[in-house]
């Protein structure tokens, strides 16, 4: 069975080592904390190139939910998946049955990561894809 752990319990500490002082996600540490460029980075996580290389953008309030969606559910599937690379890899890459074989990624680019948090929740409480 595969084991998810809710947001509350586990993507804390991942999206908080990702935070600069002022409680914003620091692209330039995600993007090195993953091995990307800004430019596969932004790609991921379905913003434009130029979001992740200007300052003021790359701090606005629709970059960094994106990119918090995308580390929340990167940090639920990690433990699961053998650690954050690989959860990032099953993020980009894993079709999901539940969703017409469509990717987390994809999901969360077209602005639906709180379905990909329902599909989780539910697959660990013991549901079928």
């Amino acid at each position: 069975m595969i084991q998810v752990l809710k947001a509350s319990e586990h993507s804390g500490p991942l999206v908080l080592s990702y935070m600069d002082r002022a409680g914003k996600i620091a692209v330039e540490r995600v993007a090195n904390g993953f091995g990307m460029s800004k430019s596969q980075l932004a790609e991921t996580a379905g913003l434009s190139r130029e979001t992740l290389y200007r300052s003021g953008r790359s701090q606005g309030a629709r970059t960094q939910s994106r990119l918090r969606e995308m580390l929340e559910i990167i940090s639920r599937v990690s433990d699961w998946a053998g650690g954050k690379e690989q959860a990032m890899a099953w993020y980009r890459a894993q079709p999901l049955p539940a969703f017409g074989g469509r990717t987390a990624e994809a999901l969360v680019k077209d602005g639906k990561a709180a379905a990909v948090r329902d599909y989780l929740d539910h697959m660990a409480l013991g549901g079928f894809a």
